[in-house]
């Protein structure tokens, strides 16, 4: 049974940063594409940035210059640094393997809360 334990959510200032975790109980973890998803209240779940197993990254325009996603396959974990954070990244934050339209890993971790208020 994989699980995705995402962490490092909180409440932030616009202008703000966060840095969240995702720690991944997969085998092979370093031949998967592993991406960043947020969903916001009333939202369908969108992927904002993703990166392969060489290290090339992807990011949704909205977040793109602000959001930088990373990873260490030896602790078989997934990072997003997020800087110049506005209040319209508010949102739970997830992390799965996208793969087409769909996710590799059926089950979802509990996701992160990311709050950015004045």
């Amino acid at each position: 049974q994989v699980q995705l334990v995402e962490s490092g959510g909180g409440l932030v200032q616009p202008g703000g940063s966060l840095r969240l975790s995702c720690a991944a109980s997969v085998g092979y973890f370093a031949i998967y594409t592993m991406g960043w998803y947020r969903q916001a209240p009333g939202n369908e779940r969108e992927l904002v940035a993703t990166i392969n197993s060489d290290g090339n990254t992807n990011y949704a325009d909205s977040v793109k210059g602000r959001f930088t996603i990373s990873r260490d396959n030896a602790k078989k974990t997934v990072y997003l640094q997020m800087n110049s954070l506005k209040p319209e990244d508010t949102a739970v934050y997830y992390c799965n393997a996208p793969t087409g339209t769909t996710v590799r890993f059926a089950s979802w971790g509990q996701g992160t809360q990311v709050t950015v208020s004045s």
